[in-house]
């Protein structure tokens, strides 16, 4: 063998895990089971469950497919993300008759709850009934109108899921809340990601990814902070086997070491698959809530080193005076102190970051799920700002998003602060929506609270009717005490949805109404989703099973408009499919101009291009704006614990294994550093209770790659010690706490 041969045999190699074959040694998920799993529990429909997936838009995270395929590697697109949610397609409808006595429904979890089957039949609770009551659409339709015309819209709530909605769902839905007069309209996105919306709003003039995927192979650097994409979005790590074999670096900012962005086995790359592949070159083990300080410590090094794209700055930006000014008064101690890791380590990630020729940040719940999440996210704008690290090939700013609705969600104006992306909820714009060649009608023009806010308001009695697409406020939301509570006020609640869940049965303050929707798949005319990368996907109709006397996603809440005042309704939504509300959204989202000639499978367009912001911000004066931020002050009181919430085999709070596959822990595990464990004399096994004055999580100690002082759980179930009023300013709850830990010997 050649010395050129061995070398590039060792450069393969020195990316491998293990010579032990599909690392049988090690923890990690078994991606084959995930297939044969899914095939077993879609083995009643096996050809429609084929067809969603050769030919559906991937219903799951983000990414975005037509069919098995994408736009950034030629290979398969598959993970179990999507194979878990297959069946709540496939599924047959329900015996309905089993609602009829909520009492044993109960004691039952979420994942039972699914399993009964697709709702079917439009149903009412009245309060006192032992449960609900088949009626026909025109009786549901009826009652619900009734009751809104004697509602105040001030004190009307409407609530989307991310759960596979469509663009079009989302508008159809958000113009019927309009129409009746509220702008209390929220989404499921904005639990997630309102800071990095708000943040980039903000700072560069835009509230989307600026880069594409392809971005990431072949960039000097990808950063992921507060992002676990093993677990959340698996296909991405098929990107980072081809990032890595072009040459990039990937480094993870995070308090937990998560084995999955360390190492992976590929299931659908041969050698990755057989002997595994290294992923992240440097893991950065920071505090929670340790990104400010972090930050700034590497943007102090940068300052030092004369490591910035001063020409950038110059020429692009302003405020960065006030922030250098600023972040050179920052005393290293407290820097040290705030973000639990050595000037040392910040010097070793600004010389990466600062020597890279292009860099990517991605970011996550992690970054945002804070109360100072929105100050989170102008910290790494900061940071590539100051390297002109946006709008070129291979750089950029990527809050990876989780769910497939998301991002489009929030651009159709399902938010109470715009009508559409293009507009923001303003007098001008009420009155420009008012013309024939918008809406018709004057939109509210008040200020309109998002999800968290609606639940507190509802606790206050100032929320009288709910209309919920899905989502399940009691898995979701902190402290589920008070959202029983809240829930107790609300005299009309809406259960729009296709499976049962939890909050559906909650006793109704007057009446609680199921509504059976269809699925992105059954939905007449097909449907589009916009992924991560601003991607528009068209994903047709799949021809098969349609459960009983469900409705498309689309067309239910404009029943509601026809049926509350036909005359205007019938100019103002004159829609017979999603093709009609297609063209209308392109007429009054610009953004999305080329939407009304999606049609047909892989139809798609990139609006703005692959990359975004290149010769100009979208800020009014086109410059991309430095934050001199705050340091967060963060202070656990002596004996307690800093608590985060982390997620398993789950999607969103539909949680699919009682094992987290990539670390080996179960549900109720509390993960711990094993220095923490040794001073309270914990070992790995006891029971635990984690108590503070909202209440108690009981679990078992985990001992594991946690950053000291700090724990996590996982979340949902986590949620009873999370307190539900400390928001950021953009109202997304901060799911974090500070808890005692007691032994518990039973």
């Amino acid at each position: 063998m050649t010395d050129e041969h061995a070398s590039g045999k060792e450069s393969v190699q020195r990316h491998w895990v293990s010579l032990i074959p599909f690392g049988l040694h090690q923890q990690h998920p078994n991606n084959y089971k995930d297939i044969l799993d899914a095939v077993w529990e879609n083995r009643d429909s096996l050809g429609y469950a084929y067809r969603i997936l050769r030919d559906g838009c991937c219903d799951g995270c983000s990414l975005g497919t037509t069919g098995m395929h994408d736009w950034t590697m030629k290979d398969l697109h598959l993970c179990w993300v999507r194979l878990q949610l297959l069946r709540l397609n496939t599924m047959p409808a329900m015996n309905w008759h089993r609602l009829e006595d909520v009492a044993p429904l109960r004691s039952m979890k979420g994942k039972a709850l699914r399993k009964l089957g697709r709702l079917c039949v439009p149903m009412i609770r009245h309060r006192g009934d032992t449960g609900f009551r088949r009626v026909s659409w025109e009786e549901a339709i009826r009652l619900i109108v009734e009751r809104l015309r004697a509602t105040d819209p001030h004190r009307l709530g409407w609530f989307l899921t991310a759960r596979g909605v469509t663009n079009e769902a989302y508008y159809a839905h958000q113009k019927v809340a309009r129409f009746i007069g509220t702008n209390h309209v929220d989404t499921s996105a904005r639990v997630c990601h309102a800071p990095s919306t708000a943040a980039l709003k903000e700072t560069v003039g835009c509230s989307a990814t600026t880069c594409s995927y392809q971005d990431w192979i072949g960039a000097d650097l990808l950063v992921f902070v507060g992002a676990n994409t093993a677990n959340n979005q698996p296909v991405t790590l098929k990107y980072l086997y081809y990032a890595k074999k072009a040459g990039t670096k990937i480094v993870v900012v995070n308090p937990f070491v998560e084995p999955g962005m360390e190492r992976y086995w590929i299931p659908s790359v041969a050698e990755s698959a057989l002997f595994g592949t290294k992923l992240a070159d440097d893991f950065f083990h920071i505090h929670v809530g340790g990104d400010i300080p972090f930050f700034y410590g590497v943007l102090k090094h940068l300052i030092e080193q004369g490591w910035l794209d001063r020409d950038f700055i110059a020429a692009r930006t302003v405020g960065w005076d006030d922030l250098e000014s600023k972040v050179r008064a920052l005393p290293w101690e407290s820097l040290e102190r705030g973000a639990g890791v050595t000037r040392s380590d910040m010097y070793r990630f600004a010389q990466t970051f600062g020597k890279a020729r292009h860099a990517i940040i991605v970011w996550s719940m992690g970054v945002t799920q804070h109360r100072y999440g929105t100050d989170n996210v102008k910290a790494i704008v900061n940071l590539q700002l100051a390297r002109g690290n946006v709008g070129r090939p291979h750089t950029g700013l990527m809050p990876i998003r989780g769910h497939s609705g998301v991002q489009g969600g929030a651009e159709m104006g399902a938010m109470p602060s715009a009508y559409s992306m293009d507009y923001p909820v303003n007098d001008q714009n009420a009155t420009l929506f008012a013309m024939p060649e918008f809406w018709g009608f004057q939109p509210p023009s008040w200020k309109g609270l998002g999800a968290a806010h609606m639940i507190l308001a509802a606790e206050r009695g100032e929320i009288d009717v709910l209309w919920q697409s899905g989502g399940n406020f009691l898995e979701t939301l902190p402290e589920p005490s008070r959202v029983r509570r809240a829930f107790g006020n609300i005299r009309l609640r809406v259960h729009q949805d296709i499976v049962v869940s939890s909050t559906m049965l909650e006793d109704p303050a007057d009446l609680v109404v199921l509504l059976p929707s269809r699925t992105r798949y059954e939905q007449s005319g097909g449907g589009t989703e916009t992924s991560t990368e601003r991607r528009i996907i068209y994903s047709p109709e799949i021809p098969g099973p349609r459960p009983g006397e469900a409705r498309d996603e689309w067309e239910i809440p404009v029943l509601v408009a026809r049926r509350l005042d036909p005359e205007r309704a019938a100019k103002i939504f004159p829609w017979r499919d999603t093709r009609d509300i297609r063209r209308e959204i392109e007429r009054v989202c610009p953004t999305y101009k080329g939407i009304a000639a999606l049609h047909k499978k892989g139809d798609q367009v990139q609006y703005g291009g692959p990359r975004l912001l290149a010769d100009r911000f979208g800020t009014p004066d086109g410059k991309g704006r430095f934050t001199p931020i705050d340091l967060p002050e963060e202070t656990t009181p002596a004996g307690r614990f800093f608590l985060s919430t982390r997620r398993g085999k789950q999607f969103n709070s539909m949680v699919g294994a009682e094992v987290d596959p990539l670390i080996g822990a179960s549900r109720d595990s509390v993960l711990m550093a094993a220095e923490d464990a040794a001073r309270l004399k914990l070992d790995a096994g006891d029971f635990v209770i984690l108590r503070n004055e909202l209440g108690e999580y009981r679990g078992r100690i985990v001992i594991d790659r946690v950053k000291p002082g700090s724990i996590q759980v996982y979340w949902p179930e986590a949620n009873t010690v999370i307190p539900a009023g400390r928001l950021d300013p953009c109202g997304i709850p901060d799911y974090n706490a500070t808890v005692e830990i007691i032994p518990n010997s039973g």
